[in-house]
């Protein structure tokens, strides 16, 4: 499909620009609805409700941003608007001192050659365990961390969307994957491990080069692999088994019979 220029995409109709953005970005924008709500008749009701907005509104899009950013910020309001009032929605999000392993004795360990029955039933409960702790995070945390792990959109855009600082977002999306690590660390095998070889604050410096990397899309640096520890090393690939089942949720697909009910939407309205 034809994709016209940032600049030019703003000039075309509605009928012309929005079925195409549903093709492009639909199956991206379920997948936020599936993580943020949890159940998929409210990620239905989230994905009609934006692009409906993006068709009613399609003549106040005035090419300042791309399409998908400003799609995106019309799914991150709606997201919003679901959860403001809803019951039960978790307050409050745990300290660094919390969400990481400081001295305990042994940690969860992810046995990547393994591939008995028992260690893919362990991997399969650690992705539910993380999918579980994504719809537990508190909303400020989650819409971070979902546009940027699980859509795989740039910090700066991610900022965009949300209208707040990029080294906000970066903060977040770095203590969300924390809190995912912490989860999957609950089901798995563990081993014990050797004392920190650092203080404090040099493993906190490594962990934050380790989260910078992995903004990146990279998995390490020959300055990480020159000086982690094993205790580093085993909470580092844990942290990447998490990026990386992430990654993975973000490759669902929009179910046809949504999709072919918002394009008759679009008909109706024409």
């Amino acid at each position: 499909m034809h994709r016209p220029p940032v600049m030019e995409a703003h000039l075309e109709s509605r009928d012309v620009a929005i079925p195409r953005l549903l093709a492009e970005h639909g199956s991206m924008v379920y997948s936020l609805g599936r993580r943020l709500c949890g159940n998929s008749q409210e990620a239905d009701d989230l994905v009609q409700e934006t692009f409906l907005a993006a068709y009613r509104h399609w003549d106040q899009f005035e090419g300042r941003s791309s399409p998908k950013t400003w799609l995106y910020t019309i799914a991150a309001r709606a997201c919003s608007r679901m959860h403001r009032l809803r019951a039960g929605q978790p307050q409050r999000m745990q300290s660094l001192e919390e969400l990481l392993p400081f001295g305990e004795p042994s940690l969860g360990f992810v046995d990547h050659k393994s591939k008995t029955p028992l260690d893919v039933q362990i991997q399969a409960e650690g992705r539910e365990q993380i999918q579980d702790a994504i719809v537990g995070l508190p909303i400020e945390f989650r819409m971070p961390l979902l546009l940027k792990d699980i859509l795989g959109l740039p910090g700066k855009e991610v900022a965009e969307i949300l209208d707040m600082k990029e080294a906000t977002v970066k903060t977040r999306v770095h203590r969300a994957r924390l809190r995912l690590r912490q989860a999957l660390e609950s089901v798995l095998p563990r081993k014990m491990v050797p004392p920190p070889e650092y203080s404090v604050q040099v493993c906190m410096d490594l962990l934050r080069l380790k989260q910078e990397t992995l903004d990146l899309g990279k998995s390490t640096t020959p300055e990480l692999d020159a000086m982690v520890c094993q205790r580093c090393e085993t909470i580092f690939d844990t942290l990447d088994t998490t990026v990386n089942v992430c990654q993975e949720i973000g490759a669902g697909r929009m179910p046809n019979e949504l999709r072919e009910r918002i394009l008759l939407h679009f008909r109706d309205s024409s």
